[in-house]
């Protein structure tokens, strides 16, 4: 049988949504409410991390929040219900949905038993055990099926006999001990809550092995931890009392491990399929940026530019927008399923971000249309909420082509991998001041060294070259910001 319709409608669960573009798993970061508080349509109840980013969820329902099915650091599938809330608190105590369920399914006899004392039975948490009383019947009714032994026994005390070929009695051991350390379960489903599932799935611990030590046979988070320490952490033998769960023992050389999750996650698993995918070339080019950097010097000073970030990546990125203008063949995608070439009309310009979650690639969108002050705002714009880990997904997605910028650490240069999807990535070194031949002398300028990996497939090596020399030639003299833009 199912809920009633009146108390299906009362409690209304919430899913994790996929807030991303087909994203399976998010981890609840954060917690903005607990149960018992109020909260109103729209308002923000948690914050996730995607393989992304990190999103805010706001809750559907107005109501007073009836539980919170995952703590705080826990990854949930997407589709699994993470909070749910009771919309019509002032009808009164009530279980939820899952509980109210369950009851419904009990035998009518038990419809016909008093009703006090009995408490609701949370799915996955096991039945408490019964010491409810109960009236003998004056009139026969259907036998039912004892909740438990103590249960049988108190109705042969009352004289409510039940005859034998409609109820067998349930052989109940003797009351166990305290669990011993290293004692096993061999049979039933392992009790333990979702969180603690997830942990020891994490560690790669079966439940079925572990001991549990929580109330009804539950297994806790500690028993987990207890269970994936090294053999020898725990003492040889085991004094008399409740069992002490030892410290995890700390690795020779002082070795940590951290699960691989979120952002890191996901750009492990972009960057492997990316270098074993697309056969990557790179080529490099050392420049003369000295005139680059005394337009940045002056743009600063320039009040069509007040209030907007200047600084010598806005005019890198310009002119790589120029230059992809003249070899518009280069802003492609490979589409493996139909062994096609895609080429794309606007250039969404990806901006590598290094926040405290890791690597992230935000991309401008047409970026190739923006005039100077339009792409320094929206580039100041993107570094910002990238810093702040408030990147949306959407942004994160459809990028063409990509610069990272590793001269900020002073690094001269590097071999990036391509963002997957995308056909060139061009890496930015540190301007340093350096001896060059400058009209037929040796003379100190501003020099960096740029490179640009690009997908074989797309861009062949003359035009990844052409597509080089002219980011190059553009910041050698600037003025072809406005000759050829």
């Amino acid at each position: 049988m199912t809920a009633s319709p009146a108390r299906a409608q009362r409690f209304r669960e919430f899913k994790m949504p996929d807030v991303g573009e087909g994203l399976t798993e998010a981890e609840i970061l954060k917690w903005y409410v607990q149960p018992g508080d109020t909260v109103a349509d729209g308002q923000v109840v948690c914050e996730v991390e995607t393989a992304k980013a990190a999103v805010e969820l706001p809750i559907p329902y107005d109501g007073v929040v009836h539980e919170l099915n995952f703590g705080e650091g826990v990854t949930v599938d997407v589709g699994t219900v993470i909070i749910s809330v009771d919309t019509d608190p002032g009808a009164g105590p009530a279980t939820a949905p899952a509980a109210d369920a369950q009851q419904q399914a009990a035998p009518s006899a038990e419809e016909d038993a008093e009703p006090q004392g009995r408490q609701a039975v949370l799915v996955g948490y096991g039945a408490a055990p019964s010491s409810t009383k109960r009236r003998a019947r004056k009139q026969p009714a259907v036998p039912a099926q004892p909740e438990s032994a103590g249960a049988a026994l108190q109705a042969e005390l009352n004289g409510r006999a039940t005859p034998a070929p409609v109820v067998t009695p349930v052989p109940v051991p003797p009351a166990p001990a305290a669990p011993a350390a290293g004692a096993v379960p061999t049979a039933g489903r392992p009790l333990a809550k979702p969180p603690v599932r997830k942990l020891a799935k994490d560690l790669g611990i079966d439940l079925a092995t572990i001991a549990p030590t929580g109330p009804d046979g539950t297994i806790t988070r500690e028993d987990v931890h207890a269970a994936a320490a090294p053999a020898g952490a725990a003492p040889a033998a085991a004094a008399p009392g409740p069992v002490a769960v030892a410290p995890a023992a700390v690795p020779a050389g002082g070795e940590r491990r951290v699960p691989v999750k979120g952002v890191r996650k996901a750009t492990a698993q972009a960057m492997v399929a990316s270098a074993f995918t697309a056969p990557h070339v790179t080529e490099f080019i050392t420049v003369d940026v000295t005139r680059t950097m005394k337009l940045v010097q002056e743009l600063k000073q320039d009040p069509d530019m007040a209030g907007l970030r200047v600084n010598p990546l806005l005019l890198v990125a310009k002119a790589f927008l120029v230059a992809l203008r003249r070899h518009p063949e280069v802003n492609a995608a490979w589409d493996e399923v139909n062994q096609e070439i895609v080429y794309k009309d606007d250039v969404n310009l990806g901006i590598a971000a290094a926040t405290p979650r890791g690597l992230i690639v935000p991309n401008i969108k047409d970026a190739g249309s923006k005039t100077l002050p339009e792409l320094a705002a929206e580039l100041g714009d993107l570094v910002a909420t990238a810093r702040e880990g408030k990147t949306s997904p959407a942004a994160m997605s459809g990028g063409t082509v990509t610069i990272t910028n590793v001269g900020v650490f002073g690094v001269d240069t590097g071999t990036p991998i391509l963002n997957p999807g995308e056909s060139a990535i061009l890496a930015f070194g540190a301007v340093k001041l350096q001896p060059w031949v400058h009209k037929g002398k040796v003379k100190a300028r501003q020099v960096t060294t740029l490179a640009l990996s690009f997908d074989h497939r797309l861009v062949d090596g003359e035009l990844g070259s052409k597509l080089l020399a002219d980011v190059a030639a553009v910041l050698e003299r600037p003025k072809r910001l406005i000759t050829w833009g």
